[in-house]
């Protein structure tokens, strides 16, 4: 198993930037494929980034391409989502979220998920 804990959310404006961190504790790190995913106030969890097992592929939502970017340092177990640019309709709880053998875009595929971490932007 892997333990997700998520950090880095809080109150930005709009076209300001954060940088959210998960670290992961328990099994090798580098065996699981990373996501983030996001889920405002009365919407369904939506996909926003992913990244392979060894960093070598990344996906992004659409919506967040060119202003997110995903990026993993499997030596301090952890993965990163670096936000610029950031908009009032990126306000949402954000999670991370871990699976040994799946990567891709679909939240129900994966198996370990953080706590989440709130992101809010003002306009």
């Amino acid at each position: 198993q892997v333990q997700l804990v998520e950090s880095g959310g809080g109150l930005v404006q709009a076209g300001g930037s954060l940088r959210l961190s998960c670290a992961a504790s328990g099994r090798t790190f580098s065996s699981y494929a990373m996501g983030w995913f996001r889920q405002a106030p009365g919407k369904e969890r939506e996909f926003v980034a992913a990244i392979s097992w060894s960093g070598g592929s990344t996906t992004y939502f659409d919506s967040v391409k060119g202003r997110f970017t995903i990026s993993r340092d499997n030596a301090k177990n952890t993965v990163y989502l670096q936000m610029n640019s950031l908009k009032p309709e990126d306000t949402a709880v954000y999670y991370c979220a871990a699976d040994p053998q799946y990567y891709g875009t679909g939240w129900l595929k994966y198996d370990y998920w953080g706590q989440g971490t709130q992101v809010t932007v003002s306009s």
